[in-house]
């Protein structure tokens, strides 16, 4: 049974090496993927358009593919850091304090620009939402997510939520919801927490990919539960990911306001609901289900799914990693991501397996004093 600090390593690890699998072929269809790799891909592949990626439109200048991870990781580790510094469970008042900083003024590699540069300059729209609206401003960082498009760019780096509130989903589910609500709202908030809980509950001595689905649906609320009963109920009928790709889609596609072009987002796209949901997240657990936890056919059968495959293999990943640990993710796919983009995979995961043990141990004396003061309370400490 993998030990905790496997489990961390696995998760960021295998989160880190799914998104750079999806990076070069997010946006397209599993149809597109197929003729233009003349097969499914089962590894690191180059770019979608060779050696012309600096010009070709819909996504230059970024270069997508050859290992490079994208913004999925590099919020996931600008997490990881304000982990580092707070040493405790985190608010949307660490991300006003701690996150925008790490956003906005310190430069890291951005392997996609092949460049140094800060990461405001690489995120979207909706994470740069979070600066406009906390720096520039000045919103309570509780509500600075109101307003924002809906979409997976919290739940895309909530991984190290779960982490740190390892086997305990509720928890994470919570202090998920309070980080992001400096970020998003409605449905796309819902998915980080749902999604940080699904990497806490798979985290467990004793879990498996149906009771990660499990914990995951006893926590989700509204059309986010109901996108994710739907997706593993069709799952649960499929052991091979080319025969799940179109009925997982089919699945999710009621509860997905984007609509069928990925690219060009219908007008009812990522606007506030109660009936609608990410599609990212339930798609990730649906694969988890058809792989039955195997991280290489986890996270290919969500590189092959397209659309947000980048952050959909990111979160497939993640789950994966954290069920079996490190030796779960193929080395060289992992050694060939780190060198790359220029990254130590392994670090962040030495740094929050640190700080996971400070924050147990707090909360362990935090729990014996409620119970001392509630002992008291009642009359049972004498």
């Amino acid at each position: 049974m993998p030990l905790l600090d496997d489990r961390i390593a696995g998760s960021l690890i295998g989160a880190a090496v799914g998104d750079a699998l999806g990076g070069p072929v997010e946006g397209y269809t599993p149809e597109q993927i197929l003729e233009r790799h003349g097969g499914r891909v089962t590894g690191i592949v180059g770019p979608w358009n060779g050696d012309a990626w600096r010009t070709a439109r819909p996504i230059a200048p970024y270069h997508k593919g050859d290992g490079h991870v994208t913004d999925d990781t590099l919020m996931t580790h600008a997490l990881i850091r304000v982990y580092e510094k707070v040493r405790d469970h985190l608010d949307a008042y660490a991300v006003a304090e701690h996150l925008v900083p790490e956003l906005m003024g310190r430069a890291v590699w951005i392997p996609e620009l092949e460049a140094e540069a800060l990461p405001l300059q690489r995120v979207f729209l909706a994470e740069k939402w979070i600066v406009t609206r906390l720096h520039y401003g000045h919103a309570d960082p509780r509500e600075a997510g109101t307003g924002n498009i809906v979409n997976c760019g919290a739940a895309m780096y909530m991984a190290p939520v779960g982490l740190v509130n390892a086997a305990h989903p509720s928890a994470a589910y919570a202090e998920a919801l309070d980080i992001t609500g400096a970020h998003q709202s409605s449905y796309g908030r819902e998915a980080a927490g749902v999604f940080a809980a699904a990497v806490a509950a798979a985290c467990a001595p004793d879990a498996t990919p149906r009771s990660v689905v499990e914990a995951a649906l006893a926590l989700a609320k509204d059309g986010t539960r109901d996108a994710i009963e739907a997706v593993a109920e069709v799952a649960e009928k499929h052991g091979d990911f080319e025969t799940a790709l179109a009925p997982l889609r089919a699945a999710v596609a009621p509860f997905d306001s984007v609509g069928p072009d990925y690219r060009a987002p219908s007008l009812d796209a990522r606007r506030p609901s109660r009936v609608h949901a990410v599609e990212e997240l339930p798609i990730a657990l649906g694969m988890l289900l058809v792989g039955a936890g195997d991280y290489r056919r986890t996270v290919l059968g969500a590189v092959n799914y397209g659309r947000d495959c980048d952050s959909i293999a990111t979160m497939a990943g993640a789950l994966a990693g954290a069920l079996h640990g490190e030796s779960a993710v193929p080395p060289d796919w992992a050694e060939r991501v780190a060198e790359a983009s220029r990254l130590d995979l392994h670090a962040p995961s030495a740094v929050l397996a640190a700080v996971t043990r400070e924050v147990f141990a707090r909360d362990a004396a935090r729990r014996r004093a409620h119970e001392s003061a509630y002992a008291t309370l009642t009359g049972a400490a004498g």
